[in-house]
């Protein structure tokens, strides 16, 4: 059987982190994917969904397993019991039993199992209980009979990877940190999508492979100089790291579940496994699945590929239309809502009597000489400041009184996209500490009445960021909620220009000042 051989192949974890970005690169490389999932609904927010088959089912239930590997040749193992509570080895062990068991009786022709990176020359009763219970899961596996490789990774460079939320979340919202000794402790990061592409790549190895094999990029370092270069990539300052030694693993889960949203029930196994080096020991993998062209990514490269789906029309993009993101390193709307980094929202939807026609007529018609249905003073207050501080505040009007394209300056903002009689993407181009949109909608109902939809968007830029949303947050309800009720009245009047109050500045704002 050769690489390039079309195979059937059975995904669990198709809704987890890994899982959910693995079904589309195999269905991308030929192969066909079966999906054991707890509740198959939830598989419907992938846009790959309906190119896949499910079974209902559970790794610990015998009957649904052996269903799940009717005429499968390839078996994924992509699931695990962290954070479910203390008994999650037991859990562990019992699933990985029942899976290599039904796999053998079902006559699979191979087993691809991601576990962790265990340490050199520590014994396994010293080892994190996450760590003990991805190795004897492994051992599991490789006893099965049926042949199976192990992926053993460190940290996980992508969005949506608890370890690298954490990386996130603690290098972003903290400009000085008091941390534990562990910081210091070295690993090997790995991209998520080096990650998928040797997950792939499983499929085509000989079935006299019957082994584990350690994976990571080429760069090894410590925690700190991880956080260190992921504020580099970000464009933040230079943090300030103060190692000590006081703090015990229990201590800095504590703390790392007060500075971050990374539920507590995964932060403290991840927190226990980092006091022990992790770095590969060999890299065997490379002689069945040859690193691309390129090479591996290295660190550096894995934090841009994570960090840039916040660039651009990306960030709106996650919240308006759930298929944009195909890239591995991208979230996932079935991310946990921790997942993906800090992006604030302000939404609002109201039903409007008119037609989407005359919705669409005021919201294309917005801005400039028609103002931002809005608190006046707020908008105008908020030009001043922004060309106090050297930003292009509310000089700037609009192309075109009523039609935009995109790329139009529109006031302090820029569309970023259009789709006529739908939608209306602005991107704020005024000094903030971070990155904001505006998103307009012209939707319908169930009953087919027109809706109004709106949503600000802050990806916030540091601790200042964080402060500068809630320093404003108050003033939402005024702004935005006006801002919709109003939009929604103009449409019920006619169209634009009949509530346009805010920012309006009528004959001040001649032609010949409005610049691109």
């Amino acid at each position: 059987m050769g690489p390039e051989t079309p195979q059937r192949c059975l995904v669990t974890g198709a809704t987890g982190y890994i899982g959910s970005r693995l079904v589309p690169e195999l269905l991308a490389a030929g192969h066909s994917v079966r999906c054991l999932v707890r509740s198959p609904a939830k598989l419907r927010g992938h846009a790959w969904a309906e190119r896949t088959e499910s079974v209902r089912g559970d790794v610990t239930d015998a009957a649904s397993v052996r269903e799940a590997m009717q005429d499968v040749d390839v078996a994924y193992y992509l699931v695990h019991a962290l954070g479910t509570g203390r008994g999650f080895e037991d859990t562990d062990r019992r699933a990985a039993t029942v899976f290599g068991e039904q796999a053998r009786a079902a006559g699979v022709r191979r087993i691809v199992y991601l576990g962790g990176l265990n340490p050199p020359d520590v014994p396994e009763h010293d080892l994190s209980p996450h760590l003990r219970s991805r190795a004897e899961v492994g051992r599991i596996l490789l006893a099965s009979g049926v042949p199976t490789a192990v992926l053993r990774a460190a940290v996980v460079i992508g969005s949506g990877s608890a370890s690298f939320e954490m990386l996130r979340y603690l290098t972003e919202r903290l400009p000085v940190m008091v941390t534990p000794a562990w910081v210091r402790i070295r690993t090997q990061p790995i991209a998520v999508h080096d990650v998928l592409r040797l997950l792939v790549g499983c499929v085509g190895l000989p079935d006299d492979v019957n082994r584990t094999f350690d994976i990571g990029g080429p760069d090894v370092v410590t925690y700190q100089e991880m956080m260190q270069r992921y504020a580099a990539a970000a464009r933040l300052p230079r943090r300030l790291i103060l190692p000590v030694p006081l703090l015990t693993p229990r201590l800095s889960s504590l703390w790392v579940g007060l500075v971050t949203p990374v539920p507590g029930g995964l932060a403290k196994p991840l927190v226990e496994s980092l006091k022990h080096e992790v770095v590969c020991r060999e890299g065997d993998i490379a002689r069945y699945v040859p690193d691309p062209p390129e090479g591996r990514a290295g660190l550096d490269r894995s934090l841009l590929l994570a960090l840039q789906w916040v660039g651009g029309a990306d960030a709106s993009s996650r919240a308006a239309d759930p298929a944009a993101h195909s890239a591995p390193g991208d979230p996932l709307p079935t991310d946990p809502g921790w997942a993906g980094g800090s992006l604030y929202s302000d939404r609002r939807a109201r039903t409007v009597a008119a037609t989407p026609e005359q919705l669409w007529r005021v919201v294309e018609g917005i801005g400039g000489e028609n103002g931002w249905y809005s608190w006046p003073l707020a908008w105008s207050v908020r030009g001043w400041l922004d060309t106090l501080w050297g930003g292009v505040g509310l000089s700037r009007g609009r192309r075109d009184a009523a039609h935009l394209e995109d790329g139009d300056v529109l006031d302090f903002w820029r569309v970023e996209r259009i789709e006529r009689g739908r939608l209306l993407r602005l991107r704020a181009e005024m000094r903030v500490p971070g990155r904001a949109w505006l998103v307009m909608y012209v939707d319908q109902d169930r009953q087919g009445r027109t809706v109004y939809r709106q949503q600000a968007l802050f990806q916030p830029h540091g601790l200042a960021g964080h402060a500068y949303w809630w320093s404003v947050a108050p003033f939402h309800a005024a702004v935005f909620g006006g801002m919709a009720r109003n939009i929604a009245a103009a449409a019920e009047s006619g169209g634009a220009g009949g509530i346009a109050g805010a920012g309006r500045r009528g004959g001040r704002r001649k032609a010949a000042r409005r610049r691109t």
